[in-house]
């Protein structure tokens, strides 16, 4: 294959490159595909990377597809929240290596990883010129011992850099700095990739950089070298053809983007942009769309490099030489777009961009599209079904008369609805990192400000902006004032609401809602609305864009069509409406224009790796290894490594398993493994307390990530999961045979001690949403072997096989319903400790208390040889140690 690799003279130096200019029909194969296939033939080594993984790439087809390859990225993406956990499982590793007589030194990321602390910050304050300072007090009040190890982490490890709390979002900072397009590394060119450590990683994809989601288990054997397996993807044309009409923007794009390809099915697929639509598209757009790509359930959504990609690298303020890299080697490699290329695509779905309107999503999922004129009515058909569960009386008219409370709160009286807008944040990369749609939200307020709107006392109003810059072109232009007359002043640089850090709700809204059991409401620019997502006492979430953000909170309800109703009434009585407010193009370029530039960038990032002053004056240890603080409720050495074996123990049968849960269709991590705030009463919570920590000192799920017993206790705990095997909602099941209903934690314990394997029984996509490791992470350590579902989503069943679990599936057309499962049966899996290859057939034999006996096969999801072998390791993290150990101790011989 020596032909596929040549030297290139760039500016006087001899560099190699892939030669994909030699490859048969590169002309038409799609761009994503053109990187697997150089990074294939890169890393070729008879080894990982092997002769026949770059022959399925070479000759990608329908052929092709669901053939195992392998895919090394030039660098790893992490947000605190999984970033925690990875810097823990990598120190615990070190920590095993020492215990085992070798230097820990040895253990360091072989590639560059870049950690973004993005998910802590909390919206505790807001609606007030201090609400900045004061949130970012307590977070590090909350998150001191997790920035410590983080701070600790970046002068331990090589190839690690912390980008520290209130510098901004992962993915906006990724777009706007981090990624560079071309690599320049040991004497090679070759394209800018990367996995992240979160869902949304492929919001890179906009700007030509080809990057996606993993599990933190996943990153973290990248981060160690090991090729990540995937299943070679058919790849989807995204067509997108004419403009945008007026009054619309990206957000509504990429909403009708997300219902049309979840509609079509792109799971596990990649998706790649083209046709003249993309013409009119800048980077901030497209990164719109490849953001969301979670959400439509592809595993990433590419825009070739094209001039929109440059222009966008100069106003980012990338050096020159940067752009001429980029340039020179996308043209020469066959990974410059024109617009006139005949791609075979697997297939093509096309989106008239002039045929959008005005748009949000919701309640409880992000494909659940609904036009702004259609949400009154939606709503109203939303309410009656909520009425229906809970069996409440309801007239049957053209409006449901809903549920209404009087409220006092700050000397103000108003009543609180059902519908009423309760949350309103302009969050979250997907929106922050377009200035479009942030100036348009900063004219909307300032037009009703100048009609002398305001927003509704009782909603909760924020602005997160994904980074630094974003407050200095809305400072420049005098829209920060604008959107600050309004409440909207800035909470943090990070994710707030949209990972469920809305903090609480105002307490005399609290107390209504809980008291009277109102269904209210959040609207949020935001890319998720799963259920307690949010926030748990809020069960209507709607995404929608920043400019819409504005609007229902100056109605404070989405019990209304902004189209046709007045947003309320001027000094003089006059209706104002919300076309009266809206913002044209003009106006919103203009503002752009003169108020963003270069410098901005330059002056953001030059000091994006230096932190405020709480992080610089932050002391932490210095040495290369570790100190476990056992009295630590953050931190705690991570369990899966210590006292490993040289070798794996063999795999044993599974018999007599017990279901620990029974749950149905698009169970999400969040459901798995929460996020937000938990409650004293919780298994977690008792825990917590238990360890001295008060109920005010909590914190959340995700910033405990570092602690397993907090983990292990907050899986299946979400207040909104759905058990089958419990009466009642949230964290519960039955334990069998004594059919006592406990939390699932204990119920796990008692299992434990009764040594009964466990399995989780599930329907479709079991596992979407964030790339969560602890979703997996918490079911090992519960005593879950086996999940069984009617499918997967791609990062939690990867993830599921990196810690040992084993993702089995049903066979087309059957589930737990057809085969008559009631998940109170014992189960008794054949075929696991024979030759277990790839996608075997597994027979399954279910009892049931009677002595019934039902068998019926399913398929074992592990996809490729390699996730054989980390199975039978007991995951991918024991797999790599193990290989560590075993050169170490070559070495020590040697």
């Amino acid at each position: 294959m020596l032909e596929l690799k040549k030297k290139l003279n760039y500016k006087g130096n001899l560099v190699n490159v892939v030669n994909l200019a030699a490859i048969k029909g590169i002309e038409t194969m799609p761009y994503s595909i053109r990187i697997l296939l150089e990074n294939s033939i890169r890393n070729l080594d008879g080894l990982a990377v092997t002769q026949s993984h770059v022959d399925i790439l070479s000759n990608w087809s329908s052929e092709a597809i669901g053939q195992d390859i392998p895919f090394k990225p030039s660098r790893v993406l992490m947000q605190d929240f999984t970033g925690v956990p990875a810097i823990v499982d990598i120190a615990s590793i070190r920590s095993e290596v020492i215990r085992k007589g070798y230097e820990g030194v040895e253990i360091n990321p072989s590639v560059p990883v870049d950690l973004v602390v993005d998910h802590s910050v909390q919206v505790d304050y807001y609606g007030s010129k201090d609400s900045y300072d004061k949130n970012v007090q307590k977070e590090y009040e909350r998150n001191h011992e997790r920035y410590k190890l983080l701070k600790w982490g970046q002068q331990a490890f090589d190839n690690f850099r912390v980008v520290p709390p209130g510098m901004g979002i992962c993915h906006q900072v990724n777009l706007e700095n981090l990624a560079q397009g071309v690599v320049q590394r040991n004497g090679w060119l070759f394209p800018d990739t990367l996995v992240g450590t979160d869902s949304h990683t492929p919001m890179v994809n906009g700007i030509g950089v080809l990057g996606w989601g993993v599990g933190g288990i996943e990153a973290e054997a990248a981060m160690l070298d090991q090729p990540i397996y995937m299943a070679t993807p058919e790849v989807i044309g995204l067509e997108l053809t004419g403009k945008l009409p007026i009054g619309t923007n990206a957000t509504d794009m990429v909403l009708t983007v997300t219902k049309l390809l979840r509609d079509y099915g792109v799971v596990g697929k990649f998706v790649e942009v083209f046709g003249d639509g993309l013409d009119y598209l800048s980077v901030p757009d497209r990164a719109t769309i490849a953001n969301m790509s979670p959400e439509f359930g592809c595993t990433a959504t590419y825009f070739p490099i094209d001039d929109q990609t440059i222009d966008y690298m100069r106003k980012t303020n990338r050096p020159i030489e940067t752009l001429n890299l980029v340039e020179y080697y996308a043209k020469e490699n066959f990974l410059w777009r024109t617009g006139n290329e005949k791609i075979n695509y697997t297939d093509i779905v096309t989106l008239d961009l002039s045929t959008l309107e005005p748009t949000i999503s919701g309640p409880k999922r992000p494909q659940d599209k609904i036009l702004v004129k259609n949400l009154k009515q939606r709503f109203q058909e939303l309410i009656q079904l909520e009425y229906e569960a809970v069996g409440k009386e309801y007239q049957k008219t053209n409006e449901v008369e809903l549920k209404s409370t009087a409220v006092t709160m700050n000397d103000t009286s108003f009543n609180l609805n059902d519908g009423s807008v309760v949350i309103a944040a302009i969050t979250s990369c997907t929106n922050t990192s377009n200035p479009y749609v942030m100036v348009g939200a900063g004219l909307v307020a300032r037009k009703a400000r100048e009609r002398g709107l305001n927003v509704k006392p009782w909603v909760k109003t924020s602005l997160a902006p994904g980074s630094k810059v974003v407050t200095n072109y809305l400072t420049k232009s005098g829209l920060q004032e604008d959107l600050e007359a309004l409440n909207f002043y800035t909470v943090g640089y990070g994710c707030t609401s949209c990972i469920g850090n809305s903090g609480p709700l105002p307490e005399a809204i609290a107390n209504a809602v809980e008291t009277d059991g109102l269904n209210v409401s959040a609207v949020l620019s935001s890319n998720r609305n799963f259920e307690a997502r949010v926030h748990p006492q809020v069960k209507m979430n709607f995404l929608a864009s920043p400019l819409l953000v504005i609007a229902y909170a100056l109605v404070g309800t989405v019990n209304i069509d902004l189209t046709t109703e007045p947003l309320g009434v001027d000094a003089n009585g006059v209706p104002v409406f919300m076309k009266d407010i809206w913002p044209t193009t003009e106006e919103i370029q203009e503002i752009i224009t003169a108020a963003l530039s270069q410098k901005d960038f330059e002056e953001t990032y030059n000091v994006i790796f230096d932190g405020e002053e709480e992080w610089k004056k932050m002391e932490v240890p210095s040495g290369q290894n570790y100190i476990w603080n056992k009295d630590s409720t953050y931190i705690k050495e991570a369990p899966f490594f210590e006292g490993i074996s040289k070798e794996p123990n063999p795999v044993t049968e599974i018999k007599d398993a017990r279901a620990l849960l029974m749950l149905g269709d698009f169970v999400t991590t969040d459901h798995i493994s929460p996020a937000g705030r938990f409650a004293a009463n919780a298994p977690a919570g008792k825990y917590l307390i238990e360890s001295g920590v008060a109920i005010e000192n909590f914190n959340s799920y995700g910033s405990r990530r570092g602690n397993h017993e907090v983990m292990m206790r907050g899986t299946f705990a979400n207040v909104r999961i759905k058990n089958k095997l419990a009466k009642k909602e949230g964290g519960f099941t039955t334990y069998f045979p004594d059919n006592m209903e406990l939390t699932v934690f204990d119920a796990a314990q008692k299992y434990l001690k009764d040594n009964v394997p466990l399995l989780v029984l599930a329907g479709k996509e079991y596992g979407s949403g964030s790339s969560r490791d602890w979703a997996a992470k918490g079911t090992i350590l519960l005593g879950v072997k086996v999940v069984l579902a009617e499918s997967y989503e791609r990062i939690h069943r990867s993830n599921l096989v990196g810690m040992g679990v084993l993702p089995l599936e049903y066979k087309n057309g059957e589930n737990a319903n057809t085969l008559g499962l009631s998940g109170s049966e014992k189960f008794t899996f054949s075929g696991i400790t024979s030759e277990l290859t790839p996608r075997k057939v597994i027979e399954i034999t279910a009892e049931d208390e009677h002595g019934n006996i039902k068998k019926f096969d399913v398929v074992c999801r592990l996809d490729s040889k390699i996730e054989v072998a980390y199975y039978k390791n007991e995951g991918i993290l024991h797999y790599v140690l193990r290989n560590y150990l075993k050169t170490l101790s070559a070495k020590k011989l040697d």
